[in-house]
Parts: C-alpha cells; sequence; structure tokens
C-alpha cells in the first residue's frame, strides 16, 4: 500500500515539474505574450484533479491581483486559486466527464476603466484540456480454431488461424483511444495483431498440433496500459471441428422400439481424439431427447436408440468434441430420420357414443364413435366390432357372452400414425328401443396384431347415472380449463371431457381422481363450444353436465337486424330483431343497445342480452323514425343495419272512439228531443203549428138563429141555381137524379166544394171554381184542408141579419146578393167531418166554368129561408134550366166576383 502511496507522489511531482519546465520554455520563447500558462495540451484522466500555472511575462502594471481564472464559460472561485508570487498564480479544478467542446481553460486580466491595454488586448492565455480513461483490463478471452468445412487434401486438416474476441468493461473516450494488440505465444514465437475492436485474429505458419498456446491482449492509450491475464492450453483445446458426416438410422425387423445410428468422424484421431453426443425426437414434437452423456463420451461411431415407439418418425443428430474438456462442441449434424417398424397395439382405442331421440318412436338413435390406440404402434387398418344386448337389464355379466363379430375397415396412411391430433372414426350407427341396453366392444387392428377390447354401456332411457355438480369452465394462458366436483353416491371410474363446435366436436379422458383438467384439443378463439364432464362408471356412462365457453371473445362480427313487428302506433311501436348467428357472435351478447332518432335528438335503451324484442314507448305521432341496435360482448360492439319507421297520426281505436262518441251524443241529442217532443208536445204545436179557428164553430153559423141550415149535396155543373135549404127538407131540384148518378165525385173534391159554398153549412151554394184540391186524382184530407177556401154567407134583400122573405119558391123570385169572405184559413178534419151532410150519391157531372167576368158575376137565385120552401123544377129535370128572377132592389150586388187563388 505505501509502494503504491509513495508512486503517487512521484507522480504528482513529475507532474509539477513538468509544469515548470513548460512555463520556464514559455517565459524564454514567447515574450511578445502578456501571460503564460502551463502545461499545455495535456490529457488528463477523468475523476483526477488538475493544476494549471499562469505567470506574468509583461510585469508592467500587472499583478496576480489583476488575474482570473475562467473554465469554458464559468469564472472559478478564487478560493480554488494559489498565489506563488507577484507574478504566478495557480488553479485546481477536478477532471469530469462533462464539459464543452473544446475544453478550454483561460488565464485572463480583470478589466479596468483606466488601465493601459496591453499587447493590443490580448491579456490572457488558455490551455485546451483531453480527457479520457486509463484503458480497462481485457477479461474472458475466447479463441477458436474452427476446421474448414472443405478438405484441401484428402485429410481434413485444422487451419492455422485462431480468432479471439475478449471483454473490457471500462469506459472510453473518441479522445483517448485504447489500443488491444493480440499476442499468441507458441514456445519461443510470438505472434501479435493490434486492433481497435474487442477481436482479432492471429495466422501461424501452420498449426501447432499437440503444443501448448499462450494467448494474452494487452490494452494501451496515452494514460497507461494493462494486460489480460494469460491463458495457456493445449492446441486441441481451442479445436471446434466439423460435425459427424455420413450420419446414418437404420430400422431393424423385430426391434421396433429401436433404431441403430452410426456416423463418420470428422477428423482423424491423430490429430484430435473426440467424444460425441446425440439427441432425438419424434416428428412434429418440438421437445428433443438427449442419450445419457456417459454412454457416448467415447470414441465412437454408432449408437443403439432404445425404448422408441413403434411406428413412429424420429428426427436424429449427432455433434462431437475434443475428448479433454474441450472448450467447443461441433455444430450438429444434420437432420437424419427415419420410422421404427410397427408393433401390436397395446393400448385401447378410444370408444364414445353420441345418443339422439328419435321423434314419434320409442328409441334412440346410438352412434359409436372412435380414436386410434396411443400409440397406435402402427397403420390401423381395421376395427373389430362386437354388440351384446342386455335386454331390460342394467347390468349383465357378457364375459363369456358371445356375440357376432363384425369389422369396420378403415384407410389410414402412414402420415397419419403418430399424428398428434387423433382421427375420429364413425363405427356404427344403431336404433336402440328405450327399454333395452346394450354393451359395445371395440378392437383396433394394424398389421402386426390386434389390440385390447374397448368397452362402452348404454343403459336404458329410464335409468340415469349420477353427474358431476359445480362444473366451472374458464381460460386461462391460452388453454381452457375444467373444474367438477365428483358425484357423491357413486364412484366414477374416470371422466370424460367432451367439447362441441359447429366445426365438429372431441373428448378426452382423465382418470378417477382427477378433478380438474386442461382441454388438450386445438381450440380456436372467438368461436363458442359447449364443454361437458361424464362421470364413467366401470363403461357405464352418468348423465353429463354442460357449460358454454370461449377460449377467446371479441367483438362481433356483425350486429342484429332490427324490424318492426306489426303496424307501428301512434305513441309507441314493437321492435323485433333476430339472434347473431352463433359463429358471427364471437363472445357472450351481454347487452343490446337500441338507439333511434327522430332526426334530432338520438335516445337509446339498454336491455338484457337474452331477449330479442322491446316495445319503445313515448314517440310522437305522424313522425320518422330511424333505429339500429348495438350487440355487446365484453370486449366491444358492433352496430346492425338502420331501420326506419314512422308512427301514426292517430293511435290504433282513436277514429272508432271518436266516431262512436259523436254517434253516442248525436243519439243522446236525438234521444232527448224525442222526450222533449214527447213531453212539451202542446208547446212544441203550438210553436210549430199555430192555432186554426174552427170555421164550423165561427158565429156566422148563428146569424139566422130561427132558421137552423141544412146543407145540401151541391150539384155540379149547374151553377145558375143556389138553393137556401131549410133546416128539415130544403133540397135543390137544379139537377137531374140521373146525372148524379152517371156523375162521380170523390169524397175529398165534394167536401172542399161544400165548404166553399157557405160558412157553417148555411148555405148549399157551390162554388163556380174548384180549389186547389180538386184535381182529377184528389188528395187526402190534409191537401184539402190546406187549399185556399173562400168563405161565403148569403146576405137578404135588405141586407140585414134575420130578414125572412114572404114569398115561395114558386113566385117570382127575389134577387139577393152573395157575399164571401176572403179569409184563407184552411178547414179543420173536425170541421169537415162535423158539416159533413149525410151520405147520397156524389156522382155528378163536371162543372161549367165560367167564360168571362161578366158571366162569373152573373146574379145568384136563392131560395127564401122558409120551412116548408121547395124549389120546384121541371118534370123530367133532364132540359130544366134556372132562369133567375129580377134583382130586388134593396140587395146590393157582389162586384168582386172571384178573387184568384
Amino acid at each position: 500500500m505505501m509502494t503504491n502511496v509513495n508512486g503517487h507522489w512521484l507522480v504528482m511531482v513529475s507532474t509539477l515539474v513538468l509544469q515548470l519546465l513548460s512555463l520556464f520554455s514559455l517565459v524564454t520563447t514567447s515574450r511578445e505574450y502578456p501571460l503564460l500558462t502551463g502545461p499545455q495540451s495535456p490529457v488528463l484522466e477523468i475523476g483526477t484533479n488538475f493544476t494549471a500555472t499562469c505567470w506574468i511575462n509583461d510585469t508592467t502594471g500587472l499583478t496576480v491581483d489583476d488575474l482570473y481564472w475562467k473554465h469554458s464559460r464559468t469564472v472559478i472561485a478564487e478560493e480554488h486559486y494559489r498565489k506563488i508570487n507577484r507574478t504566478t498564480l495557480s488553479v485546481t479544478i477536478p477532471v469530469t466527464a462533462t464539459g464543452e467542446k473544446p475544453d478550454l481553460l483561460l488565464c485572463r486580466c480583470k478589466e479596468k476603466p483606466n488601465s493601459v491595454q496591453h499587447n493590443n488586448g490580448r491579456c490572457q492565455h488558455g490551455i485546451f484540456l483531453t480527457k479520457g480513461y486509463r484503458p480497462a483490463k481485457p477479461e474472458n478471452i475466447f479463441c477458436q480454431a474452427r476446421q474448414d468445412k472443405f478438405s484441401r487434401s484428402s485429410v481434413l486438416f485444422i487451419p492455422p488461424t485462431i480468432n479471439c474476441t475478449w471483454e473490457a468493461d471500462g469506459p472510453q473516450t473518441s479522445e483517448v483511444p485504447v489500443t488491444y494488440t493480440l499476442n499468441v505465444v507458441v514456445l519461443s514465437s510470438k505472434n501479435s495483431t493490434s486492433t481497435k475492436e474487442k477481436s482479432a485474429s492471429v495466422t501461424m505458419d501452420i498449426f501447432p498440433n499437440h503444443m501448448l498456446l499462450d494467448i494474452s491482449v494487452e490494452a494501451e492509450n496515452k494514460l497507461g496500459k494493462v494486460e489480460s491475464e494469460h491463458l495457456i492450453r493445449e492446441s486441441a483445446w481451442f479445436v471446434k471441428t466439423n460435425p459427424p458426416s455420413r450420419v446414418r438410422a437404420i430400422s431393424e425387423d423385430g426391434f421396433p422400439t429401436s433404431l441403430l445410428i452410426n456416423w463418420t468422424h470428422p477428423i482423424p484421431e491423430d490429430y484430435l481424439r473426440l467424444i460425441y453426443e446425440i439427441r432425438f425426437c419424434a416428428r412434429g414434437s418440438s421437445h428433443w431427447d438427449y442419450v445419457p452423456f456417459q454412454d457416448t463420451a467415447k470414441y465412437i461411431q454408432s449408437f443403439r436408440l432404445q425404448n422408441l415407439q413403434p411406428d413412429t418418425v424420429y428426427i436424429i443428430q449427432v455433434c462431437c468434441q475434443y475428448y479433454k474438456d474441450g472448450q467447443y462442441w461441433s455444430d450438429w449434424s444434420s437432420n437424419v430420420t427415419k420410422r421404427t417398424p410397427e408393433d401390436r397395439p397395446t393400448s385401447k382405442p378410444d370408444l364414445w357414443r353420441i345418443i339422439s331421440n328419435v321423434d314419434g318412436a320409442h328409441e334412440r338413435r346410438v352412434q359409436f364413435i372412435c380414436k386410434d390406440p396411443v400409440p397406435p404402434n402402427g397403420r390401423i387398418k381395421r376395427f373389430d366390432l362386437r354388440i351384446v344386448e342386455l335386454g331390460d337389464r342394467r347390468k349383465d355379466n357378457v364375459k363369456n357372452a358371445s356375440a357376432a363379430s363384425e369389422s369396420v375397415y378403415v384407410n389410414r396412411s402412414h402420415g397419419d400414425a403418430g399424428a398428434t391430433q387423433r382421427e375420429i372414426t364413425a363405427i356404427k350407427e344403431i336404433r336402440l328401443a328405450d327399454n333395452k341396453a346394450v354393451k359395445v366392444f371395440v378392437a383396433a387392428v394394424n398389421a402386426v396384431g390386434r389390440s385390447p377390447e374397448a368397452e362402452l354401456a348404454i343403459s336404458t332411457k329410464a335409468y340415469h347415472f349420477p353427474t358431476v355438480k359445480e362444473l366451472k369452465v374458464w381460460p386461462e394462458h391460452g388453454q381452457m380449463w375444467v373444474e367438477w366436483t365428483a358425484p357423491s353416491s357413486k364412484n366414477a371410474s374416470e371422466f370424460v371431457v367432451e367439447w362441441e363446435s359447429a366445426e365438429g366436436m372431441d373428448w378426452q379422458r382423465e382418470s378417477r381422481g382427477a378433478r380438474r383438467a386442461a382441454i388438450k384439443g386445438s381450440l380456436k378463439s372467438f368461436v363458442c363450444y359447449n364443454i361437458s364432464v361424464y362421470p364413467v362408471f366401470y363403461g357405464w356412462v352418468g348423465e353429463p353436465t354442460t357449460m358454454e365457453a370461449y377460449l377467446e371473445e371479441g367483438v362481433p362480427s356483425k350486429g342484429p337486424v332490427v324490424e318492426v313487428s306489426g303496424k307501428p302506433g301512434r305513441n309507441q311501436v314493437d321492435l323485433v330483431w333476430s339472434e347473431i348467428p352463433l359463429s358471427e357472435r364471437r363472445g357472450f351478447i351481454t347487452n343490446y343497445t337500441i338507439y333511434y332518432t327522430n332526426g334530432t335528438n338520438v335516445y337509446n335503451v339498454t336491455v338484457p342480452g337474452n331477449i330479442t324484442s322491446y316495445t319503445l314507448k313515448s314517440l310522437v305521432g305522424d313522425t320518422k323514425y330511424d333505429t339500429w341496435i348495438r350487440a355487446s360482448t365484453i370486449k366491444g360492439s358492433t352496430k346492425g343495419f338502420n331501420h326506419s319507421f314512422t308512427t301514426q297520426k292517430y293511435a290504433p281505436g282513436e277514429i272508432e272512439g271518436i266516431v262512436t262518441g259523436v254517434s253516442v251524443g248525436f243519439f243522446f241529442i236525438v234521444l232527448v228531443m224525442m222526450l222533449l217532443c214527447f213531453c212539451k208536445e202542446d208547446v212544441i204545436k203550438k210553436n210549430c203549428w199555430p192555432w186554426i179557428p174552427n170555421p164550423g164553430e165561427s158565429t156566422i153559423g148563428n146569424w139566422a138563429p130561427d132558421y137552423p141550415l141544412k146543407v145540401e149535396t151541391p150539384k155540379e155543373n149547374h151553377l145558375s141555381g143556389i138553393c137556401v135549404l131549410d133546416v128539415d127538407e130544403c133540397e135543390g131540384k137544379s139537377v137531374l137524379e140521373e146525372d148524379k148518378a152517371n156523375l162521380p165525385l170523390k169524397r175529398d173534391k165534394y167536401l172542399s166544394e161544400e165548404h166553399s159554398s157557405g160558412i157553417g153549412g148555411s148555405s148549399c151554394m157551390s162554388s163556380p171554381r174548384q180549389s186547389v184540391s180538386d184535381s182529377d186524382e184528389g188528395g187526402d184530407l190534409a191537401d184539402t184542408t190546406a187549399s185556399t177556401v173562400q168563405y161565403s154567407s148569403v146576405v137578404a134583400s135588405s141586407g140585414y141579419k134575420g130578414q125572412t122573405p114572404t114569398s115561395h119558391c114558386h113566385a117570382p123570385q127575389q134577387q139577393v146578393v152573395f157575399s164571401r169572405s176572403e179569409s184563407t184559413q184552411p178547414l179543420l178534419d173536425s170541421e169537415e167531418s162535423a158539416d159533413a151532410p149525410p151520405p147520397q150519391d156524389h156522382r155528378r157531372t163536371p162543372r161549367r166554368q165560367p167564360t168571362d167576368q161578366h158571366e162569373a158575376l152573373e146574379p145568384l137565385d136563392f131560395c127564401p129561408l122558409v120551412e116548408d120552401c121547395e124549389q120546384s123544377a121541371s118534370a123530367d129535370g133532364a132540359s130544366a134550366e134556372w132562369i133567375p128572377a129580377a134583382p130586388l132592389s134593396n140587395y146590393m150586388p157582389q162586384l168582386g166576383g172571384y178573387r184568384p187563388q
């Protein structure tokens, strides 16, 4: 330790001496500079301290108090300064890896306002600093002499070139690089080469077989030099030979589990003695099996591989190494493949079944399937099948039972034998009655022999074996895991794990103690699998427990298609959509989100994933909506196609309600009006049909109270004579009796003319003008009473009521005036019926109409109103004419005639 410390001090003293010598040299050679620094261009080791000195060359007006040090752009604090004398100032700084390029240390003069500029403003001097690290010691030297792959003569040789690599972990800088020198010494001969890299090659005249080699590496730069440890080994220790050549594998009949391997040495034993290593694997496997090293660590050229699988293709490789614990193994030889001979199958085929019910029949469809034995030990040619019927018994001792055997031939190739994915073969399909049970025995046969039989029993449909409980299925690390609880009522001999998808099905068997298993089949992502676990009770299969699972879930590849169910309502609509096909779901549907918009706002409703219909409510009537659905899994959602619909303007039944309401209201109004009409009949009659006085009750009928009047049936077509009848027997004779019988008259006309002849039946005069009701067909009573009727009365010659003429009908007759009332009131039924005369023959001839006004104003003859008055007529009545008498002076003639009606 003291030696190192003393050496360090010696280095420091030497450095100081060099600095002083540099200053002296500068003083003697550079007097044109006011300041000088030293040492110049030093190479500094990062992590140490560096001391620089500044000397005033021109002392005029300058002292060390006028100086300061600056490193790059930073002024160094004065506590790092050291005043050596009045003109010399030193500074000590740490050497760090950081800093600007170039790294410059300056000694400068302080600026004074009134100072004289020294040497044209050159009052500074600096030092360029070069930084670096000492070289690191080289370690882990690896040297190799590699055998040529091609021979230059009949004997393969080792080339005289040695390639070496090493490691040097110390830091370096580009300013202070390290140079490496590789030295190879054989006896007294030294072969060297230099490089900046950490690898190099040395070529000798010949390769020194059976000699020692001394190999070392030196690292050197401006800060120092260091040498690695010496690697001294026999030259063969550094040799890496070629792999063994001409490797062959030989199969032998009668040895289905072994292969014979032989090869050729890559180099003669005189040059190099080798040992070998062998590895092999079945084709398709990624795992290599190695032959134990102690069996092959010798100088051999052949070896027999044992404990192989029959009828299996193996890949074999061989490598070699120097026998004295050489440093390098050769590369592995090229692959050699060989198939082992066939052997009789030693394991049972894997027998299973698929059961389905037959519609409309009391039987089941049973399909038997199986996989080849593991290992098959050869190419399976056929399966021998026996089916033993057990009747209605669940179990039978069928050990000695005989059943016909049938063979099912299969077409296998050698490429299929030993494949990792076992092929499923359909053996046979049968129809089995529900009350029958069978046992099936299957054996696999190859070219060498027959496998043991596998058996499987099918019980009656009514009998159910126990099932597993608490089934759990989940994906983990790219595998599907299944866990279950065994039945407690019965011990199972094994368990069958079955998985099924749209692409097919497969199964695997687990031991009786297994409660958890990873599915060994090739499952795919985004595919739904139905995973079932069956307990098996020595060939009898229990009921399955099934769950759905995905190895990996994703986003659905398509969305649901939404439609409107039925006709949209006014405020709601029924939406239906179909489930996404199982192959496109890519995961479990967690929910559906229904979106709908009216063009302004977008609404959404989320419903569970197990429903496919929904009713949207609170919609606006007579509005167009767009709707779509997003189907979601745990990984995301996918949008379906849009669907448009328009809500109704009226809700269903609304129009019928309006019509019904209006109808009910109208019926109610009508009912009220009818009730009013029934209850207020008099009031309605009074307002709608005013009361018309009855002319029969008029006081005009009482003008001649002493002479009651009796109306005689008027005689048509004879208007010149009017007879005023007395109460008893006044009768007009102006129309012949036979004419009466031959002239029909309707009652309505008769009554119309009768009422127009006088008031109250006081006159039997017929009006010379028909009423409106005198039509050919004759109207009813309403038509007659609706006609306009004039009321007339007979006025005596004196013009006073109560005058009675004294002359009789046979005397010369006085002329009377026929005075009429201009009333247009219609007669009532009661009046007509009261004033109607006794029934007579109403037939009459058409009356003669007046031809002119004078004829219309012709005075009428009246008979005196006496009780015994009787008007005379001619005996035959056929040609008699009424000749009116001279008018009396005391009667006023009627001038108005008949007014048009």
